[in-house]
């Protein structure tokens, strides 16, 4: 092996096409990740779905700027491609991954990456507030959608294989698959019932999804994020939990996009079934 071979790629995603899900505010994670993966060489397929944000405190942002904002890290022959949709709908899932197949064909980057960032957070309760709308709600952004993604995905991505289906197992697997999950298994989230559900869902299937595509070259893992400030911390929020993060600042969306583009690129050839938590060194039992 020679030097060259053991160097960091600087575009380790050039000539791919990545699906991000939840790509509606420049603030958020979903911005973040497309911003590296662009820079990183990748065509971009962002999904987008402003009126979960508008229901919000923190409001939607301006979709236009978003994308304006993505495509400015894009590197040469690669295209950046929005695609608006209620995951929670009927059939949603499916028209958001063939966007991404089409988008994909016209880049002539093939589709190699899925990264289901999506979610629902509010409206939610406490075990005794609980609702059945609240709950299939949350189901259905947060974990049914990102399950029906994966499916998609796979099945465009096995679909280009001779016969649809592969030899056997991938000796270094360039397919990748992130879902997003939350800190339930760290500690307890007071309040969210459903969201807690929900992600939990996802990081427990993570395993039985990365065995069942594994012979077909598709790595999937799943990400913890933890406490990440995605415009809706105050300083003064900050400074009554500051003891709780031993490098004395909350999580940034970038956080998050420097550990899934890593997951997404070829250095991440050997991991897969994982569920990473990547929270910072945060302490819940700290004050």
């Amino acid at each position: 092996m020679t030097s060259a071979d053991l160097a960091l790629d600087p575009l380790p995603l050039a000539g791919r096409t990545v699906l991000i899900t939840g790509v509606s505010r420049r603030a958020g994670i979903g911005h973040a990740i497309a911003c590296r993966a662009a820079a990183q060489g990748a065509s971009v397929v962002a999904h987008h779905y402003s009126p979960h944000d508008a229901a919000q405190a923190w409001g939607a942002d301006d979709i236009d700027a978003v994308m304006a904002s993505i495509a400015t890290h894009l590197t040469d022959g690669a295209r950046l491609t929005p695609v608006g949709a209620d995951l929670a709908a009927s059939g949603e899932p499916v028209r958001v991954v063939d966007a991404a197949v089409e988008a994909a064909a016209d880049a002539d980057h093939p589709l190699t990456a899925l990264v289901c960032n999506q979610a629902m957070s509010e409206p939610d309760a406490a075990l005794l507030d609980i609702t059945e709308d609240v709950l299939d709600r949350h189901w259905a952004v947060d974990a049914r959608a990102s399950i029906l993604l994966a499916q998609a995905f796979a099945r465009a991505v096995i679909g280009e294989e001779p016969g649809g289906e592969a030899d056997g197992p991938a000796s270094d697997p360039t397919r990748a698959i992130v879902f997003l999950t939350s800190g339930q298994a760290q500690g307890p989230l007071p309040g969210e019932i459903a969201y807690g559900a929900a992600k939990a869902a996802i990081a427990g299937i993570s395993l039985t999804i990365a065995d069942e595509l594994a012979d077909h070259g598709i790595r999937v893992n799943t990400v913890n994020p933890g406490p990440v400030d995605t415009g809706y911390l105050t300083a003064e929020a900050f400074e009554s939990i500051r003891g709780m993060f031993p490098f004395g600042r909350f999580g940034e969306p970038d956080d998050a996009a420097r550990l899934i583009t890593w997951l997404l690129s070829d250095d991440a050839r050997w991991i897969t079934g994982q569920v990473i938590n990547s929270e910072g060194g945060f302490a819940r039992w700290r004050s």
